[in-house]
């Protein structure tokens, strides 16, 4: 991922070794209120889900206003470019990008022009089939100005819209022709729609605002209606599309069920914990996967740690089914961010300490366990590990409150190729030597999916076990299935 120009390059990189999410989407219709300052903390309370770029689009009847760039939320937006924001609805996006490179004409929403007037797409997922669909889309002579699948959503919406459909029809039609895994905020001057691919693998919540009249919002999880106090509804159901409008919200299915397969790494560890998914916190469930992993991998030791801040509602919950102290071992600087200072080579060399300093009187002389939500390619587990070793601990035992990561995402996360996965080239006992840890375990897959306490035939654990949902064409596995490749 390139910096933006006045962002400089991070000091270091620990979050480097996690998976990261597309984006956060938000929608809002609501004629009433400043729909550009409710989308900006809507955005904000998703700026976990993408910190590359951010933009917001709003529609003031026929006219399109719209505002984008790439950085965080708070640094593209200020007073003076929400003023010039007005309009009835709003469709926000916040993006890491795993399709188009790091530019701000990638930045979404992504706006696309029709008989009916302009759209504007906020898109959370990857399609399988961009490529397919881009080639149908210039064969018809449409012209593209970014290199991401959501565009091509926006311009397949369009011809639709051109062919003679309203928006309702054009965006069923459209996405007839979509593979792959979308949650989709659409603004249209005459409404907004949120719309959940067939299997639902990525989330997208319904709040309410007001009564008299109520209006509707948009968002990728809860926790953003709680900040610009919306009620939450529902969630748009796999393959349903809601229009929004004047009258109110009105559901529409895209076609037939299928089953649904929500990604079980927004469980782990994508959403935010205070975002509620099958009725409960997040923040519950995590807690939930350490009292599991704690009783599948137990060990004796005098402090449980987590790795902040992803690891500790699953540390805590190791603790209490453990009977292990708990406390906390690193401190986060969350203010590092991004700087043209560079460090000096032995800051370099002290790596990790930058982000995360560890509590020498926590660690001297203990045997530490520390939980973390996954190991992707191992380089900042090893980092973290020899941090706490240099601060006294004397032995140190990492667990991990889900399976292994063997195989690469094609929905939306942005995985490496298989071959940099460390668990999909090495087994457990190497990877514990290749960081430097006592002992390493992992949660089971079963005992993941138990915690849930729905269906385990309900998520999608493809990074897990290889099992995709939605076939991947032969080009796009080559592109990252490395290991199946050359074992075939």
């Amino acid at each position: 991922m390139l910096p933006a120009a006045d962002e400089g390059v991070p000091l270091t990189a620990p979050d480097a070794d996690r998976l990261k999410d597309a984006c956060g989407v938000f929608g809002a219709y609501a004629p009433e209120q400043d729909v550009a300052r409710l989308s900006y903390f809507g955005l904000y309370a998703l700026q976990h889900r993408g910190q590359e770029s951010a933009g917001i689009a709003t529609f003031e009847g026929e006219r399109v206003h719209l505002h984008k760039d790439m950085g965080l939320v708070a640094r593209v937006f200020d007073e003076a470019s929400l003023n010039e924001l007005p309009g009835s609805a709003a469709i926000g996006h916040t993006r890491y990008s795993t399709t188009g490179s790091s530019l701000v004409a990638n930045a979404q929403p992504t706006l696309a022009h029709s008989r009916l007037g302009s759209l504007a797409l906020a898109h959370n997922g990857n399609l399988v089939n961009p490529g397919e669909l881009q080639a149908a889309l210039k064969a018809s002579h449409y012209e593209f100005a970014t290199t991401t699948d959501s565009e091509a959503i926006a311009v397949a919406i369009a011809q639709e819209v051109d062919r003679g459909q309203d928006w309702i029809a054009a965006i069923t039609a459209a996405l007839q022709r979509c593979s792959g895994a979308y949650s989709l905020a659409i603004g249209t001057p005459t409404g907004i729609a949120g719309v959940r691919d067939p299997h639902g693998i990525r989330p997208l919540a319904i709040g309410t605002l007001g009564d008299s009249p109520q209006r509707y919002v948009l968002a990728s999880e809860t926790a953003a209606l709680d900040l610009i106090g919306a009620r939450y509804l529902r969630e748009v159901e796999p393959g349903e599309l809601v229009w929004i409008d004047e009258s109110g919200l009105t559901a529409y299915p895209l076609g037939d069920a299928v089953e649904r397969k929500l990604c079980i790494f927004e469980m782990i560890y994508f959403s935010r914990p205070d975002s509620l998914v099958n009725g409960e916190t997040l923040y519950s469930y995590r807690v939930r996967l350490g009292h599991r992993l704690a009783r599948e991998s137990h060990i004796d030791a005098d402090v449980v740690i987590p790795v902040p801040d992803s690891g500790v509602p699953a540390a805590i919950g190791f603790a209490q089914t453990s009977g292990i102290h708990y406390a906390e071992g690193l401190i986060k600087n969350r203010y590092v961010g991004r700087t043209f200072i560079q460090p000096t080579q032995s800051m370099r060399e002290a790596g990790i300490r930058m982000k995360l300093n560890p509590l020498k009187d926590v660690l001297a002389g203990k045997r530490v366990i520390i939980v973390d939500d996954s190991i992707v390619r191992g380089t900042t587990s090893g980092k973290i590990v020899q941090a706490l070793r240099d601060a006294g601990a004397v032995e140190v035992h990492m667990r991990i409150s889900s399976p292994p990561v063997t195989h690469p995402c094609f929905y939306g996360i942005d995985t490496d190729s298989q071959d940099h996965l460390i668990a999909a080239t090495q087994p457990v006992d190497e990877i514990a030597d290749s960081i430097g840890a006592d002992s390493l375990a992992y949660l089971s897959l079963e005992g993941m999916l138990e915690a849930t306490g729905q269906d385990p035939n309900r998520f999608c654990t493809a990074c897990f076990t290889g099992d995709y949902p939605i076939p991947i064409p032969e080009a796009l596995q080559q592109s990252k299935l490395i290991l199946e490749r050359s074992s075939s």
